[in-house]
């Protein structure tokens, strides 16, 4: 199922929950696995001038300290990733852009990254309740691999993941999710809990005879959009009422124990700025286990690989969930 699993981290001495996870992943998946540490620019006009990760002081990131970082991850990582096929690379500028450069140089098929920077508050960066930092919201819009989102280190037996919640809305970003999740329940032997939620009118003539009449429509519109792709698949459809999409997502997900969440993201642009849906932003955000994100590829946004003058530009690579090749 997974190959080549690229984990994104910010923090050099301390070891971080995506790529703990994204090790168990692999070590569980007999994946390789590439660690990528990007070294933040403090400055516009000069990607290779960089603050330093134990005495913040302004440097330029020549190959010596490059070097000291790489030296510094083996050892913050070195029980984590013992026994793992498993390289680390040392990139400087914009995180999401190196992260998209190397998840297309490796053809990585899963990229992990935590929610938001872990060093938001001493880069002075105000976090907002409920959104992914920056780095995520770009890569998923931009990429078109799933993106997981560890916000805890998740533990060897979720990773197995024998229930997975795919919150669905007959989209086509949730049609890409499924046929995700489809794969990886064949390899994984998981349950899929397919949940659907149902718009509740904010008016008191709701009667439960028109909950019951909507519940079954629904069902048959699961039934008919959903089927094909689960034959043979141990699945379950969830149908709920509600009001706000993330919370029923948060609530179906607990009370089932899921191990893993699958989204669809409903990228959209506001404003001349481009955001993934803003479910997937909150659950990804609260979720206590992995939450993997599937974008749509024909709303993408192009990108031509500008992470450095010197690499040649990489066309987009296209989602790989219905062949599975």
């Amino acid at each position: 199922m997974f190959h080549r699993i690229l984990a994104a981290t910010d923090l050099v001495t301390t070891v971080d929950a995506p790529v703990l996870t994204a090790a168990r992943l692999a070590r569980h998946h007999n994946a390789r696995l590439d660690v990528l540490h990007v070294m933040e620019s403090s400055s516009l006009s000069n990607r290779r001038l960089v603050r330093h990760y134990a005495t913040d002081e302004e440097r330029l990131a020549d190959a010596d300290y490059e070097q000291s970082v790489a030296q510094a991850l083996r050892q913050t990582y070195g029980d984590v990733l013992a026994g793992i096929n498993v390289s680390l690379h040392i990139g400087a500028g914009f995180p999401w852009e190196a992260i998209l450069h190397w998840s297309a140089r490796i053809d990585a098929d899963l990229i992990v990254m935590g929610p938001h920077s872990t060093r938001s508050q001493e880069k002075g960066v105000v976090r907002i309740a409920g959104k992914v930092g920056s780095t995520v919201a770009h890569v998923m819009t931009h990429e078109t691999c799933p993106v997981m989102i560890a916000r805890h280190p998740a533990e060897e037996d979720l990773l197995h993941f024998r229930r997975v919640l795919i919150p669905v809305d007959f989209s086509r970003s949730c049609e890409c999710a499924i046929c995700f999740a489809a794969r990886l329940a064949a390899r994984c032997h998981s349950r899929l809990l397919v949940f659907h939620m149902m718009p509740v009118p904010p008016v008191p003539k709701y009667s439960r005879e028109a909950y019951a009449r909507d519940k079954n429509h629904a069902r048959e519109r699961l039934d008919a959009f959903y089927t094909t792709y689960l034959d043979g698949i141990d699945h379950r459809f969830l149908i709920r009422a509600g009001a706000v999409p993330h919370l029923e997502i948060l609530k179906a997900a607990e009370e089932h124990q899921a191990d893993l969440i699958i989204m669809g993201s409903h990228t959209k642009e506001t404003s001349g700025k481009w955001y993934p849906g803003s479910a997937v932003e909150r659950v990804a955000y609260r979720a206590a286990c992995p939450v993997a994100v599937i974008t749509d590829p024909q709303v993408l946004i192009r990108w031509d690989g500008r992470l450095s003058d010197d690499q040649s530009k990489t066309a987009d690579r296209w989602i790989h969930v219905f062949t599975g090749t």
